[in-house]
């Protein structure tokens, strides 16, 4: 029988913490948030490996290595309210919900509300809730954001997500073109938003985020 415990002490010290993940909230929150059961049960022998898991719903859990990454470039603080778009399952939710004041999980079908909405509960999130809308449209209704964190690859931001960020809030998603992929930071500061890069990162793009087709005459 896995010790789940076990594994998700040598993940925090073989893939997150070597990677330059030291800030200490963030490795408790990977600590607390049993990460198996996220997955499919098929899938549970795999849940502490470092590689990104198909979840066989048209959503994949990031890695440990690049979700750690992402979490600790979007510099949550505990009076935060955050966007986690295609939050699928919840996982990534739950990790966030132990770093801020409120989540809110977006996922575009009433399945999917469901599911992460229960998992959540099964462990005790209180912070975080998970609403049906358009991934592309966000949620404004519920913001204005501190941070928008997309938990999937896409290959360009929506202007609408942007525009649902906080004086400055950040956004943080991994911008795939091919198979060159970079985890990008965007941050409002007034009417401006830029964009940094902070580190190499590829993921299996987002259902209806793929690029569009270019026909030449």
């Amino acid at each position: 029988m896995t010790d789940y415990a076990q594994a998700r002490q040598h993940m925090v010290d073989s893939q997150i913490r070597t990677n330059d993940v030291t800030d200490l909230a963030i490795l408790k929150a990977f600590k607390s948030v049993p990460r198996e059961m996220f997955v499919p049960q098929t899938q549970r022998a795999l849940a502490y490996s470092d590689v990104h898991i198909d979840c066989g719903d048209d959503r994949t859990l990031l890695s440990p290595r690049d979700f750690s990454k992402m979490v600790q470039a979007a510099d949550i603080e505990p009076t935060d309210v955050v966007l986690n778009i295609a939050c699928g399952r919840g996982y990534s939710a739950a990790v966030i919900a132990a770093l801020c004041e409120t989540v809110v999980g977006l996922e575009d079908s009433e399945d999917r509300v469901e599911r992460a909405t229960t998992l959540l509960t099964d462990i005790g999130v209180t912070n975080a809730a998970v609403v049906k809308g358009d991934l592309k449209s966000g949620a404004r209704e519920h913001g204005p954001f501190n941070v928008i964190f997309v938990n999937g690859a896409v290959t360009d931001v929506p202007a609408t997500w942007l525009d649902q960020l906080a004086n400055g809030g950040r956004l943080v998603t991994i911008k795939q073109k091919g198979a060159v992929g970079v985890c990008s930071v965007y941050t409002r500061s007034g009417d401006a938003v830029g964009e940094r890069v902070a580190f190499d990162a590829t993921a299996p793009l987002l259902p209806g985020f793929e690029p569009k087709e270019v026909f030449v005459f």
